[in-house]
């Protein structure tokens, strides 16, 4: 089966960009040399790649590449550090 990958790049805008692939090799030289003028990452370079997961299914790597999108930054910051015991309180809604 094929590898694919979900991978989290830090712009030099200090943003951060969440995609997949199944080459993170290729992507990461696509994203490098602005291959696609027109992406996200394109004038946001250089580039720093922060965080990569491995899957054996595409759809699951999909998947979970769009339920990152929709995270805080400060939970993608606890995934890219390794924190995964915070990642729950992270989600947490604060209620006053």
């Amino acid at each position: 089966m094929q590898q694919s990958y979900v991978y989290i790049l830090k712009c030099s805008d200090n943003s951060y960009y969440t995609g997949v692939t199944s080459n993170l090799e290729q992507r990461m030289f696509q994203h490098n040399v602005a291959f696609y003028p027109d992406c996200y990452t394109a004038s946001r370079r250089p580039l720093l790649l922060v965080f990569y997961a491995e899957f054996t299914d595409i759809n699951f790597a999909i998947d979970t590449e769009k339920q990152i999108k929709k995270w805080s930054r400060a939970k993608k910051e606890a995934l890219i550090n390794g924190d995964y015991d915070a990642l729950p309180n992270l989600a947490k809604k604060k209620f006053e």
